[in-house]
């Protein structure tokens, strides 16, 4: 009956489905972001491509996956923005990198204070050899100097008076972008050297492309252009930087994008972490969306980080870490605590790298360096931390301890995450975990150390947490212990 089952009322679909299957760091990866104009070790020197050669082995060290750069391309002159993005730069002011484009070329051009394009391809290949790839920012948007603005003025939304108009997400103004008109009577053209610019990267070796805004450009423009991409390069992998209504986001990850950014950074109260991370690994969500954790990037700096101090950071660097299979962080201002506002209140950081060169000494050791190295080597080691399906909360007698599980589908050992949420005092209480045997087992805190014995059958066991000591306990959950003969 197995074997010859009766399909007398069987129905046939009209279209054969198509299935798209993704190397693994679509689903599982630790992204690093960095400036490389900030990796420079001479203070009032800005960084090349060679100087972020340099700074391969910490990164690699520290076990990422994945090293994202900003737009690497030349930065228009026009209204190009100042330190701390004030309207009007001046001579000295190197500009955003995501005002796109000058005389010195486009998209598929090297801004030459950061090298050139061979250089780029000795840092991708050097990137290689330590384990890592290179993710490129793609922003389709230009300066006022593009080459496109003066060769294809029809690209662009012209106002009554004929000056093209720039970029607003009110309140934020960018006076030195323009974005492109999609609707344009040329959109074929447009698309096609939209196009080029993935694949032009794509031949220089990326395979890992983070795009700015998708959600601003027409869904039917990522759909042509993501599956003729994939067409040639099968391996590449999409993130989507979408923070826009959750139907949109999840609307681009059907049409093709592999991740997207989540808004895990203002989810902070413990009901708000477990309600949105459970829909986001559940059905129907889980079937077609591949969440990304990231606690900070260059926009966004939230008033919980900025108040919260080095203790804030570590439990958020934890939650991204574990409660996603992927997940990034902007540093290195995230892992040495560099959390100072623009101002009190805004999501705008001090002296932000969006604007200005920074030098950052990278062997600082008061910083987050050796809590992430850790944490990225039991992602590495505990294949229940590979996966999202498997995400299961957990009860606590104290609403400031977040406790919850993952299993790996081999069957593997469960891991057991509890992370205080108060950076400032200890939390203490007891936790209730699934029946996994009704003998007692052990559990090894693999981010501290410590082996305890734990009560089966569903019991509850007592956890306390210092935020001085530790953000967090990340269990793994042995075998049943064998009662007494």
């Amino acid at each position: 009956m197995e074997k010859h089952g009766d399909r007398s009322q069987a129905a046939c679909s009209p279209r054969t489905p198509r299935v798209l299957v993704e190397r693994e760091r679509a689903r599982f990866s630790a992204w690093y972001e960095v400036f490389p104009r900030s990796t420079s070790p001479d203070p009032g020197r800005a960084g090349t491509f060679q100087d972020l050669e340099t700074r391969l082995p910490y990164v690699a060290g520290m076990g990422f996956h994945i090293l994202y750069l900003p737009p690497i391309h030349p930065i228009g002159r026009a209204f190009r923005k100042g330190r701390n993005n004030t309207v009007s730069g001046t001579r000295n002011d190197v500009g955003s990198p995501w005002a796109i484009g000058s005389e010195e070329g486009g998209h598929k051009s090297i801004n030459p204070d950061l090298g050139t394009l061979d250089d780029f391809r000795r840092l991708v290949k050097a990137t290689k050899r330590h384990g890592m790839e290179i993710a490129l920012d793609i922003a389709f948007q230009c300066s006022p100097d593009h080459p496109y603005v003066r060769e294809h003025p029809e690209w662009f939304r012209q106002r009554p008076d004929g000056s093209i108009r720039y970029a607003e997400n009110p309140p934020k103004k960018y006076q030195d972008i323009y974005p492109f008109n999609f609707e344009t009577s040329d959109w074929r053209a447009l698309w096609d050297e939209l196009l080029s610019v993935f694949l032009y990267w794509c031949e220089q070796g990326v395979l890992t492309f983070r795009v700015d805004n998708p959600h601003t450009k027409p869904f039917r423009f990522w759909e042509w252009a993501l599956a003729r991409v994939r067409e040639q390069h099968p391996d590449v992998i999409f993130l989507s930087e979408a923070f826009t209504r959750p139907k949109v986001m999840y609307q681009l990850a059907k049409l093709g994008f592999s991740q997207s950014y989540t808004y895990f950074a203002w989810r902070q109260e413990p009901w708000e972490i477990q309600q949105y991370a459970t829909e986001l690994t559940t059905p129907p969500v889980v079937d077609f969306f591949r969440p990304s954790y990231w606690p900070n990037t260059p926009d966004i700096l939230t008033e919980q980080l900025q108040l919260g101090g080095r203790a804030m950071s570590a439990l958020r660097f934890v939650l991204a870490a574990t409660l996603g299979a992927s997940y990034g962080i902007f540093g290195p201002s995230f892992e040495q605590v560099e959390v100072r506002p623009l101002i009190p209140g805004k999501e705008e950081y001090m002296d932000s790298e969006k604007y200005q060169v920074r030098n950052w000494d990278f062997e600082q050791p008061s910083g987050l360096q050796d809590l992430i190295t850790r944490v990225n080597a039991i992602r590495r080691d505990q294949a229940a931390l590979r996966h999202d399906r498997t995400l299961r909360f957990l009860r606590t007698d104290n609403e400031r301890l977040l406790a919850y599980t993952k299993t790996a589908p081999d069957g593997s050992a469960p891991v057991c995450v509890i992370v205080n949420l108060d950076p400032q005092q200890r939390q203490s209480g007891w936790v209730e975990l699934p029946a996994l045997a009704e003998s007692e087992y052990e559990v090894v805190d693999l981010l501290n150390g410590p082996v305890y014995r734990w009560r089966g059958a569903g019991a509850w066991n007592y956890v306390m947490l210092d935020p001085a000591l530790t953000p967090a306990h990340v269990f793994r959950v042995g075998a049943p212990l064998r009662p007494p003969e």
